[in-house]
């Protein structure tokens, strides 16, 4: 019988992230001071970032060491199983292979404490006190909490309003782990303030609690702000979940075709398909790199229907500009379940990435990604995060094509977290009260109108 969990040893837990920089043909486009639109420099990040990782975010090294003290963390559950879903496999009748990396045996059940223990690490020492940071579904902000316990550290966690009311206890975990959250847009900051005031029954969005975070960091000493996604260390730090991985797949005896993976910023996705895409880069092998789609929601359709420019990764415009994939720092998403997944930018090394082709994209409503989740409930076993679900409806189609075709593909998706606290969620899609926003073709138009003149 073929396996259907392959685990690791904890002394093959990586001792080192996979830095792709280092392997692309052409360099990233830098990110630009907002008022000279000029490159930054590591002083213009010092103010909310310590220099330990504003040297990551700038590093081209194709090998960065993990520190022991965090790898120590990462042994209370990495590495993480690699699942064979055998059971899915049978329901549909495929002759493809499905794996998926499972990424809920953290604690806080998602891979977002795979940078979260790193980055309050090297904030600890920098002598830094307050971590500050925003949340969409609760899932980082679930994770930066979890860390900053480990470390002695103060939380402060400015949550996007509708995932606040659609996700109590997210927010209980991390006042268990004691963080401090706040509803955003709030009246802790300036930016909150008046964005309450223009828009007084706003749902929030991600790009409003980056905004409130990075105030509430810039205008402390003591304080320094995180983010869960986007940037390139968080992208580097990651790479733990595809460098595990691939020891997985040998074990296996066999490689992926196509992978699949829910992308907001990308933290996840990235980190599963980067050391893969930087050994076609280099000719490993035969050179040739699986193909990868990332899957994203229709109402946030960023890599979709976004522009490659540059833009603010907040709506107060007070982040560096980045160039990547982006629906406008203006637009806010509508309230769909996937709070992960609502945000109006991306990763700009995922977005480069997708630029040039390694990559390509697809989106989804929300009812036909739950109706997919049921189904792999039903076989699998696991409740998985609306988020995660996205990528397994795209995994499902593709099998059933390979039903029809009769290929035995072998087809991966990264499991980035557990659905244990989306409970309302399913209530709605079960109770049939679930419904799809419309079409947000016309609000994207008007906020990439909008985008800064570079």
């Amino acid at each position: 019988m073929d396996p259907t969990k392959i685990t690791l040893d904890e002394n093959e837990l990586p001792k080192q992230w996979y830095n792709i920089q280092a392997d692309l043909p052409t360099p990233l486009d830098p990110p630009l001071n907002p008022g000279t639109k000029e490159p930054i420099t590591p002083d213009d990040l010092s103010a909310i970032f310590p220099m330990s990782l504003i040297k990551q975010e700038m590093s081209t090294d194709r090998w960065i060491k993990i520190p022991e003290e965090v790898r120590d963390i990462y042994t209370l559950w990495r590495p993480s199983p690699l699942y064979r879903a055998l059971r899915l496999e049978r329901a549909l009748k495929t002759p493809a292979k499905i794996y998926y990396k499972w990424e809920g045996v953290s604690p806080p059940g998602s891979h977002k404490p795979n940078t979260a223990i790193p980055q309050t690490y090297y904030n600890a020492k920098a002598g830094i006190e307050r971590i500050t940071t925003e949340t969409g579904a609760g899932q980082w902000g679930s994770a930066l909490s979890f860390a900053t316990r480990l470390f002695d550290l103060e939380c402060t966690v400015y949550m996007v309003r509708i995932s606040y009311d659609q996700k109590p206890y997210r927010r209980v975990m991390m006042e268990t782990w004691g963080g401090e959250v706040f509803p955003s847009p709030s009246n802790m900051t300036e930016c909150g303030r008046k964005l309450l005031i223009e828009m007084p029954d706003t749902t929030g969005s991600l790009g409003m609690a980056i905004s409130e975070a990075v105030e509430d960091a810039a205008t402390h000493d003591n304080a320094n702000y995180a983010l869960g996604s986007v940037l390139n260390h968080v992208m580097l730090h990651q790479t733990v979940i595809g460098l595990e991985m691939q020891k997985q797949f040998e074990v296996a005896e066999t490689t992926p075709d196509v992978m699949f993976g829910c992308v907001g910023g990308g933290s996840n996705f990235a980190g599963a398909v980067f050391p893969y895409i930087g050994e076609a880069m280099r000719g490993k092998g035969d050179g040739d790199c699986p193909r990868i789609v990332s899957c994203e929601p229709a109402s946030c359709p960023t890599l979709t229907k976004g522009v490659f420019a540059y833009d603010f990764g907040d709506t107060a415009q007070m982040t560096p500009l980045l160039k990547m994939y982006t629906l406008g720092h203006d637009y806010v998403p509508p309230g769909i379940h996937a709070g992960g997944l609502r945000y109006h930018g991306n990763s700009p090394l995922l977005s480069k990435l997708t630029h040039d082709g390694y990559m390509e994209a697809v989106s989804y409503h929300q009812t036909e990604v739950f109706k997919s989740a049921l189904t792999f409930a039903r076989s699998e076993g696991f409740l998985l995060a609306p988020e995660t679900a996205h990528c397994v409806h795209a995994v499902i189609e593709e099998a059933l094509r390979c039903k029809q075709t009769g290929e035995e593909k072998v087809l991966f998706f990264c499991g980035s977290g557990h659905g244990d606290f989306d409970l309302a969620a399913y209530d709605d899609y079960l109770s049939g009260t679930m419904t799809d926003p419309g079409d947000p073709t016309d609000a994207v138009k008007e906020s990439i109108s909008k985008l800064p003149e570079v």
